[in-house]
């Protein structure tokens, strides 16, 4: 079991940030990452493994006007 924003969410061995991204379905243009803690960069989604246990935010970043 991994944490997303809080939730519990069922983990998948070799599971990848890209992975996780399309199973919560977060497709918006600008979204950082952050795995216990540390920064994941976009070009890094491809693959991060993701681990039993760890605890993801998904920050989706909006403009405001």
């Amino acid at each position: 079991m991994i944490t997303v924003n809080g939730k519990e969410f069922p983990y998948e061995e070799g599971m990848t940030v890209k992975r996780l991204l399309e199973l919560k379905k977060y497709v918006y243009p600008r979204i950082t990452v952050k795995i216990n803690g540390k920064f994941i960069k976009d070009e890094e989604f491809d693959t991060t493994l993701i681990h039993d246990g760890d605890d993801i935010q998904c920050i989706h970043l909006m403009a405001g006007g």
